[in-house]
């Protein structure tokens, strides 16, 4: 296979127009062209992680962060950055980053992390991407209704709605026909008037589930011409947001919840911006990475606290003034991507049959050490 299989399959799940303005996601340095054997997941691409890479013949680095944040000014090979591309490029290891694109993806490192958490009833928190929502009406005999029904719902159709999942519509009616000669048996012989009891199904499918979505309905569905239409809506979009909020199962304090944090983390110091450690708290917004400048939308939407990395100093009074707790677990927190894009291309090649192997780069890249 080549590193463009796994990048096309990934950037349905994640795509680069999510990314925010001037994050340079997508291909790093090497080419999507280039043979895939054996890819590494990894929060950072250090000089440690390359040789973690070519100590395990890996051929590809999949990262959060990207390597090149700022263009190089020269091929200098005294600067430590240069040189480790300089190696990536001789050991020909191909190296591409999903960053804010993975942080708005449904199902990606905000989830992650909320569910990490063991939050409930999670919504967005930053508005961004909208893409286009279609509608889906196939025909379908009634026999076979239920069972394409889920099949198309487990793909990623169903009306939209905050109450109910896998929301749907379908109607049952008569079709009347005669079979031409030559017309597929399994509908009738030719010449012979039928008539068959059917039911017409209607899903709301958005942009970046419909190829999905498709392909399901031509693998369920009883005919080998499935008869559907399929329009864009005019009037409505499907947003994407970046991090996330809900509610924790039970109202804890501050302090102890700040406790939580550092367990389900795994981490040995975070940093607390409060009044009060004693106040209850129940709603939870977060964002990994540096997310301080979103606080005062996470105060509006009702969050009891706020959970991001990097606050800055006069930020963090900002958020005292504000009365809003701030919880700072730091930037690598977001290494719960290693062992989840693992998982997620993992299942992938076993779906797709690739012959690829999956590892995870064991490399603590956090620079801060808490004493």
């Amino acid at each position: 296979m080549k590193v463009k299989d796994l990048v096309d399959r990934f950037e349905q799940f994640a795509p680069k127009k999510l990314a925010m303005d001037h994050d340079p996601v997508g291909l790093q340095i090497g080419s999507l062209n280039n043979e895939l054997h054996k890819v590494m997941t990894t929060l950072d691409v250090r000089p440690e992680v390359v040789d973690e890479a070519i100590a395990n013949s890996v051929d590809f680095i999949f990262a959060h962060h990207p390597v090149m944040f700022h263009p190089a000014k020269n091929l200098n090979l005294d600067v430590p950055q240069n040189a480790m591309y300089a190696k990536l490029l001789t050991h020909g290891i191909t190296v591409y980053a999903a960053h804010t694109n993975l942080d708005s993806a449904d199902g990606g490192m905000n989830d992650w992390l909320a569910q990490q958490l063991g939050l409930l009833h999670i919504g967005g928190l930053v508005p961004g991407y909208e893409s286009s929502v279609f509608r889906l009406t196939v025909q379908v005999p009634k026999v076979y209704a239920t069972a394409v029904r889920m099949s198309l719902v487990d793909a990623g159709g169903e009306v939209s709605s905050d109450q109910f999942a896998g929301y749907t519509y379908e109607i049952d009616g008569t079709v009347y026909y005669v079979p031409k000669a030559g017309a597929d048996p399994t509908i009738g012989v030719a010449g012979e008037p039928r008539e068959v009891e059917d039911s017409r199904l209607e899903f709301e499918v958005p942009e970046r589930k419909l190829s999905t979505v498709l392909k399901t309905l031509r693998d369920v569905h009883p005919l080998n011409n499935p008869l559907y239409n399929l329009i864009k809506l005019a009037d409505k979009r499907y947003r994407f947001t970046m991090g996330r909020i809900g509610e924790l199962p039970t109202q804890m304090s501050l302090e102890d919840f700040a406790k939580k944090c550092k367990q389900v983390f795994n981490i040995s110091g975070l940093r607390v911006i409060a009044n009060d450690l004693s106040r209850p708290v129940k709603k939870v917004a977060i964002l990994g990475g540096d997310g301080g400048k979103f606080f005062n939308l996470a105060q509006q939407k009702g969050a009891d606290v706020y959970v991001t990395g990097d606050v800055y100093y006069h930020t963090g009074h900002d958020m005292l003034a504000a009365d809003l707790p701030v919880i700072d677990p730091g930037h690598h927190i977001e290494s719960i991507c290693i062992p989840r894009l693992a998982s997620l291309f993992q299942k992938w090649a076993t779906e797709n049959n690739w012959p690829l192997q999956v590892i995870q780069s064991k490399i603590n890249t956090d620079p801060f050490t808490f004493l």
